[in-house]
Parts: C-alpha cells; sequence; structure tokens
C-alpha cells in the first residue's frame, strides 16, 4: 500500500500532462459562427452617419445582390487597418454598405477623407442596438447579405488582404 502512494504524484501528473499534450495538439474550434447566418436582418433603420452618404435600412439591403455590411466606428484602430481591403472590394465591384457606432458625423467625415470611402450608405447606429440585434460583438466585423436580406456569412474582426478571395467566394456563394 505504501509503495501505491509514493507512485500517486507521478500517476497524477502524467495524467495531467497528457490532458494538457492533447489540448495542444488538438485545439478546441474557437471560430465563432453567428446563430444569425440564415436568418433575416432584423429590421432597423438608420439616420445618416456622414454627411456625403444617405441613412441606411435593412430594407435597402434585400436588393436582389449580394452585397457587404461593415461595422465599424471612427475611434477603432483595426477599422482603420482594413480600409484599404474594403477599398479593393469595392473596386472589384463588391457593394458595401456600413454602419457607425457610437460616433459622430464629423469623426465618421474625418475618418473617411483619411481612409477612403468604400460605402454607399451609412447609418449612425449611436446606442449600438443594431450591432446587438446583429449579433455583432466588436468593430469591425462584416456581413455577407444574401439578395433577400439574409445574413449568409459573419466576419469577426478586420478583413486582412489575404481574407478578401475568401469574402469575393462568400459573395458569389450567396447569389
Amino acid at each position: 500500500m505504501r509503495k501505491l502512494f509514493i507512485w500517486l504524484p507521478l500517476a497524477l501528473f502524467a495524467v495531467f500532462f497528457g490532458l494538457f499534450a492533447s489540448g495542444l495538439l488538438k485545439p478546441d474550434d474557437r471560430v465563432i459562427t453567428s446563430k444569425l447566418v440564415g436568418k433575416p436582418l432584423p429590421a432597423f433603420e438608420l439616420p445618416a452617419a456622414a454627411s456625403d452618404r444617405p441613412g441606411l435600412a435593412s430594407g435597402q439591403l434585400a436588393t436582389g445582390q449580394p452585397r457587404l455590411l461593415n461595422i465599424f466606428a471612427s475611434w477603432c484602430v483595426p477599422c482603420a487597418a482594413e480600409a484599404p481591403q474594403l477599398m479593393a472590394l469595392k473596386r472589384e465591384g463588391v457593394a458595401i454598405d456600413a454602419i457607425a457606432i457610437r460616433d459622430a458625423r464629423p469623426d465618421v467625415d474625418a475618418f473617411l477623407a483619411r481612409w477612403g470611402n468604400p460605402y454607399a450608405r451609412i447609418g449612425l447606429d449611436a446606442r449600438s442596438s443594431v450591432q446587438i440585434a446583429l449579433g455583432s460583438s466588436g468593430v469591425p466585423e462584416t456581413f455577407v447579405i444574401d439578395g433577400q436580406g439574409r445574413i449568409a456569412y459573419q466576419h469577426i474582426g478586420d478583413i486582412r488582404a489575404d481574407d478578401v478571395p475568401m469574402i469575393l467566394k462568400r459573395l458569389e456563394e450567396a447569389r
């Protein structure tokens, strides 16, 4: 019996080490899948967030053609980092609308003047109510909206250059 107690700490260490090693070799899936993918956009109507663009309503996103809905803010550093990729998507002919979160029109105007404006319409969600209804957890986030106004895909975080082909593919799949 005494010999068992001597080996018990080593056995416990081996069990914990095995659990730790299995977590490193086969990590949990960390991809967040929105519960709203495949469902219609929640109804909303937002005032204009920029001086030279109209506001945005959910009905305007059911155009028969897929488009992007980008959630951003002028105070968001990753939003500025993704601006070149959004401009590249616009050059590819992608229709992009946006929702500015907890922002002010002069700040949105300055952001767009500095980083470019790929958006057709920009709605101002001053209290983040539409952002929350969309299941968005932060900025930036981008949604692929199919032609019927349903969410086809949710991209969490900034769009990087290597994400552009995947976004284009998701748009094509949403046709």
